[in-house]
């Protein structure tokens, strides 16, 4: 019997090849070294798929995994974590999401699916307490994720059962295809979605009715409210529950940290018709929230009568999205932007690397290397929105030009030629999201030493963001002041950078929220994370041990990525960002300083300098051995091939 509390202790490996699910007992030893979620994925991932595994092959795995207090009181407790093999990359793969899933699915009995092989005809998973079954899809396929969802719990009588679906993106293989989770909450990076298409899953449908016992309730029970206490007094639980994400739109616009024509600059002229506070005014209906969530910065907006799109309807609104298909574009239509929006979500599609293809597409007809006549006769003018639905559709069927976008920017670079990669603003293949890193440092070194390729959310520095001194002060001392919380200095920020990096590995193994409690609103951090696992699970658990765990997860992370080729030649940035000055805002003037900051990244990490690698020691250190053998063989390839 399992001995920890906090876990369902069971899970099910599903081979869709075979038709057959096995209900395995979860290993002791698995949840001690790596928690839960993203570190039960990426030991999965390091174990079952080798380098020479095509990502949209029967042999990558797509492993969706509950977190280890998903479904405890502990304040965001929602957030599943999906991982695969990438796709659009080719190296580790995850996406996360918030919503009801994560917790029904340890409701029902599992803390984590992992699927393999792939079925001869559409399928879909459906699991209740403890009991599952493949069902036939085919009547599901070519659906969009709410008809999905609604076909699925009518069937089954049930509207409470939480649905993960793919839509007609993943379903055609585009390498930014995402995977969709109640309510409209999306696992979108990486290409997820895709593998669940490689793999003819349609969907998984949970329905459950169990609960999560926990060790020590009592001190379980004084940590978790005590967190939502904190939350709710912190000075930002205001404007982020009031707003949500799209109030960064006015924070980050002045700063020169809103990427306006794919990164040409970081202001958009007309950032007020696209703000938070715009669509507070003219747009909102009401307020949402993730299970056990007290910000509920998700809202439902709706385009007003006399508006272009008036009634189109939207939750889940980002400040990713209003950037992707807003200033990215020289768009500052809104109804529209919600109108891409419902698209994205329906078809199954990344909003950022979507509209990152498109701004991409835009700068390289600006530039003259795209003509009309190979964009399917389509005018990609900055600003012209009509075009952008008819472009995801296109991307989503794989059609035409939306053919060559659906494999996403730096593919489609190399397929055009003409320079155009020049133009491809990305980190080891995945788009750039809604940062600039010239205006904020630490976020250009956190694209560049993401394990997922560019990405904002592992080093999620965000004590620089807008200052936040005296979390920075309680976090790390005060004689990394004033240069820690300076956005433009690049002091200190290797240290914020891996410090985010450790700790966002065991927030994604926990199964909280980064928005709503520990980045965001940093209310829980280490110290108050270690006292909830030990109280819920029954572990012997300190910070220490912890740190040890995130670090361990990061560096199998990264040592999965050396085995598919990467080094420190893939840990840097477009040219964009390191030597076109930025125009605008705060960061005029500014490039990104990369270099000394990854230097003093390596030495914080004890990799090593020349290749990027963690050496022996480290691994060592981390009980990371069984890595040694199979880094130095890649570190001996690298050398030969520098």
């Amino acid at each position: 019997m399992f001995p920890y509390k906090g876990y369902a202790g069971k899970y099910l490996r599903i081979n869709l090849t075979e038709g057959t699910i096995h209900s395995c007992e979860l290993e002791e030893e698995r949840a001690e070294l790596y928690l839960g979620g993203n570190g039960f994925g990426t030991k999965i991932l390091w174990d079952e798929v080798p380098p020479e595994v095509d990502p949209l092959s029967p042999e990558n795995r797509l492993i969706i995994a509950t977190g280890v207090l998903c479904g405890t009181l502990m304040p965001n407790s929602s957030r599943i974590e999906v991982i695969a093999k990438s796709p659009l990359t080719g190296i580790y793969g995850d996406a996360n999401a918030g919503g009801f899933f994560a917790p029904e699915l340890k409701f029902a009995g599992y803390d984590l699916l992992v699927f393999e092989g792939r079925a001869k005809s559409p399928l879909y998973l459906y699991i209740e307490d403890g009991q599952a079954e493949l069902l036939p899809a085919e009547h599901l396929w070519g659906k969009g994720n709410t008809e999905t969802a609604r076909l699925i719990q009518q069937r089954h009588g049930d509207r409470e059962i939480k649905v993960a679906s793919m839509g007609p993106a993943g379903e055609n293989l585009v390498r930014f295809a995402s995977i969709n989770f109640p309510e409209l909450r999306t696992a979108a990076r990486t290409g997820v979605g895709a593998v669940m298409g490689s793999k003819n899953l349609k969907a998984v449908a949970v329905r459950g009715c169990g609960n999560v016992e926990i060790a020590d309730p009592i001190n379980f029970y004084d940590v978790a409210t005590d967190c939502h206490r904190r939350i709710r007094v912190n000075e930002f639980y205001g404007p982020v529950s009031r707003y949500g994400t799209p109030g960064l739109v006015t924070l980050m616009n002045p700063m020169g940290r809103f990427p306006t024509k794919n990164f040409q600059m970081g202001s958009f002229l007309y950032a007020d018709d696209i703000s938070a506070e715009e669509l507070r005014e003219h747009y909102f209906v009401r307020e949402l929230g993730c299970f056990n969530c007290p910000v509920g910065c998700d809202k439902i907006y709706r385009a007003p009568e006399g508006t272009e799109f008036a009634g189109t309807t939207v939750r889940s609104l980002e400040y990713e999205t209003l950037d992707a298909f807003g200033a990215a574009v020289w768009n500052n239509n809104l109804p529209s932007i919600l109108q891409d929006n419902v698209l994205c979500d329906e078809l199954g599609l990344d909003t950022i690397s979507a509209g990152r293809a498109i701004s991409f597409a835009m700068e390289l007809y600006e530039k003259g290397i795209l003509t009309k006549e190979e964009t399917d006769g389509l005018d990609l003018t900055w600003g012209n929105y009509e075009v952008i639905p008819i472009l995801l559709k296109k991307i989503a069927k794989r059609e035409g030009f939306g053919d060559l976008l659906a494999e996403g920017t730096l593919r489609a670079a190399r397929r055009i030629g003409r320079g155009a990669e020049r133009y491809v603003m990305h980190v080891k293949g995945q788009e750039i999201a809604g940062q600039d890193g010239r205006a904020q440092q630490s976020m250009g070194l956190a694209h560049v030493t993401s394990s997922r390729g560019a990405d904002h959310l592992k080093g999620f520095p965000t004590i620089d963001e807008t200052g936040y001194p005296s979390e920075a002060v309680r976090r790390y001392g005060d004689e990394y002041m004033p240069d820690l919380i300076d956005p433009l200095s690049n002091k200190h920020k290797a240290m914020l950078v891996k410090d985010g990096e450790d700790f966002g590995a065991v927030v994604d193994s926990s199964g909280l929220c980064k928005s709503g409690g520990t980045f965001v609103l940093a209310e829980v951090y280490w110290t108050e994370m270690a006292k909830a696992i030990q109280y819920a699970t029954g572990m012997d658990m300190d910070v220490p041990k912890l740190k040890t765990i995130g670090e361990r997860i990061y560096n199998l992370q990264r040592c999965y990525n050396i085995m598919h080729g990467i080094s420190r030649k893939d840990d840097t940035l477009p040219e964009r960002f390191l030597k076109e000055l930025s125009p605008s805002g705060h960061a005029k003037g500014h490039v990104v300083n990369l270099q000394p900051m990854l230097e003093e990244y390596y030495e914080l990490r004890r990799w090593d300098k020349t290749t990027g690698f963690p050496t022996p020691q480290k691994l060592r250190e981390l009980g990371l051995e069984e890595a040694i053998d199979r880094i130095a063989v890649a570190e001996r390839a690298s050398r030969r091939n520098p």
